[in-house]
């Protein structure tokens, strides 16, 4: 279908912005887009003041995802038309995915004090709380946004908040105001289902199948679905019923994804190939000295949650939550180096850029620690896969790593409905390679860093979890305390799938849930290869052996003893 022309103009510039104008209202490519920015930087170096064309330019950028460009356009409009709400919103939602959640929460209250019921700024204002950590705030704005504008998608924020301050009762009370808007809301079940303590009555479980037979049911909605009769069927023990609705889900999300196994695998060979002893012995000395940071490292599903909540209710450790800003930075120092690809720039920064770093990360992470507590807790999973870079730049943060059966992690996350994120785990040979990918970086630093990582097994955790949690509390430095043993006790906002369970004594009985659906793991296992018949023979930081030459070193401001790995006076 021929696209519509712009209309003429005598201002030839005017029409190059009319035309950027109709490509931004469309579903324009990638390629059209930054097409698109690159005339917008031809018209600005000719107009550099134009509010018009710094406004489209930000637009584009904000689509392509280069958000510190965007940021950059959004602001240079603001600073020439400052009572413009049109730019001020795009500045405040660019701010957002930059991770800057208090700075856009001040753009949010400039625009709030002109239009208090704004629902996109109040939905804005309450997910920018829900970063920082300030549940409280975000409970009351979702409030306010449901009173005035119920909508399905507000109601279930609303629940999603709810329950990550642990009021359940009001959380399913609240899913079921959306379903009473949009009944044929996929979403909402599959949040009910993630409940875990939720049981589905026949009457859910029936209109969930009839929607199924809708032919127009958009996929996220009947993924969900999928994912939600999974959970209905498992909790009544009808194992194969159960595995074929994962199984449905699984497929029909991973259709949509561009994920490509192979790139972590080269990953994980790169990171080998880099991260060398004698790479980190060059580098000795460098990065932030700061030892605040506990950063948690797993696949997801393996109990980290758990472990972050044992270290949060110990009285000098603040938990936060899954934190992005060790991505980020990678992201950001990747960049701006020569190579532009992470992690072959590692090699570019000197001892000065390491320390910046390592100070540029303590200082991002300061919003997330309310409690002024001496260390926290960052809980990105993921960042396994950022550990040299991690260990270069705070070389005195404590690193744990969580790890579960593989068969246990890896069906637990098959069963889980990742809306975002996780591409691996829509398959079982997919979620298989990970596993492996991840044991082999790991082993890798077990080696190239002995002692560094301290390894927790989910297992071990459950069976016996006063010795399991006093080695960690040895290894991070810090007194035995009760409370880390009551740790279902400890009141504090969880945002993640595993947020009714923490706040349970610990249970055994989902340790060998797994074996429910053996029968059909070969593809797992045949990924898995010998990963799955030694686990769990690695080693603790118990067993660990400091590499010769290693010198222990006391910190002199709270007397807890650090590796210093590499140094020898």
């Amino acid at each position: 279908m021929e696209q519509p022309r712009a209309p003429a103009s005598a201002d030839p510039v005017s029409g190059e912005l009319s035309e950027v104008e109709l490509l931004l209202s469309g579903n324009a490519t990638p390629a059209a887009l930054s097409a698109a920015a690159e005339k917008m930087r031809r018209v600005l170096r000719g107009r550099p003041d134009d509010p018009a064309a710094l406004h489209l330019f930000g637009r584009i950028c904000f689509r392509l995802g280069r958000y510190e460009e965007a940021e950059n356009g959004f602001r240079a409009v603001l600073e020439r038309s400052p009572n413009d709400p049109k730019a001020r919103w795009m500045f405040a939602l660019t701010l957002y995915h930059r991770n800057n959640w208090q700075s856009a929460l001040r753009e949010l209250e400039t625009l709030l004090a002109e239009s208090p019921d704004n629902p996109d700024y109040l939905n804005l204002k309450a997910e920018s709380l829900l970063q920082i950590g300030e549940y409280d705030g975000a409970l009351a704005c979702y409030e306010r946004l449901v009173a005035r504008h119920p909508t399905a998608d507000n109601c279930l924020y609303y629940g999603h908040a709810l329950r990550a301050r642990g009021l359940n009762e009001q959380c399913v009370a609240a899913y079921r105001s959306a379903l009473a808007v949009k009944p044929d809301f996929g979403e909402v079940y599959w949040s009910l289902a993630n409940l875990k303590t939720f049981r589905f009555s026949s009457a859910d479980i029936d209109t969930m199948r009839a929607m199924l037979g809708h032919d127009d049911l958009e996929p996220r909605a009947r993924a969900a679905l999928h994912f939600a009769l999974g959970k209905a069927h498992e909790d009544e023990k009808q194992y194969p019923l159960a595995l074929e609705e994962y199984q449905n889900g699984n497929a029909l999300w991973r259709k949509g994804l561009r994920y490509n196994p192979e790139g972590v695998t080269s990953f994980v060979r790169q990171c080998k190939a880099i991260f060398t002893p004698e790479f980190f012995r060059e580098r000795s000395g460098a990065g932030c000295s700061a030892a605040d940071p506990m950063f948690i490292v797993s696949l997801p599903r393996s109990g980290s949650t758990l472990v972050e909540q044992v270290l949060a209710s110990h009285s000098v450790v603040e938990g936060t939550r899954e934190l992005p800003t060790l991505t980020s930075l990678a992201e950001h120092l990747a960049r701006q180096s020569r190579s532009g690809r992470y992690p072959d720039n590692i090699r570019e920064l000197d001892a000065n850029r390491l320390r910046w770093a390592g100070e540029e990360y303590i200082a991002r992470t300061r919003i997330h620690r309310k409690a002024g507590r001496p260390f926290f807790v960052d809980k990105m999973t993921g960042n396994f896969l950022h550990i040299g870079l991690l260990h270069l730049i705070l070389p005195n943060a404590k690193v744990i790593d969580v790890r579960r059966h593989p068969l246990g992690c890896g069906v637990a996350n098959f069963k889980h409905f990742y809306l975002q994120g996780a591409p691996f785990a829509f398959d079982f040979a997919e979620i298989g390679r990970y596993y492996r990918d991840y044991v082999e970086l790991m082993a890798h630093f077990d080696a190239v860093l002995p002692g560094r990582v301290h390894r927790v097994f989910y297992e071990d955790l459950v069976s016996d979890p006063e010795q399991e949690i006093r080695r960690l509390l040895e290894y991070c430095g810090l007194p035995f305390e009760e409370a880390c043993l009551r740790f279902y006790e400890t009141d504090r906002g969880v945002f993640t799938p595993s947020a009714t369970q923490v706040r349970q004594p610990i249970y055994a009985g989902a340790l060998e849930q797994w074996r429910n659906y053996e029968p059909w793991l070969g593809p797992m296992k045949a990924a898995l290869g010998d990963v799955l018949t030694s686990y769990p023979a690695v080693p603790r930081f118990s067993e660990s052996l400091p590499p010769s030459g290693t010198q222990w070193r006391v910190s002199a401001q709270r007397g807890h003893v650090w590796p210093n790995i590499g140094k020898t006076s």
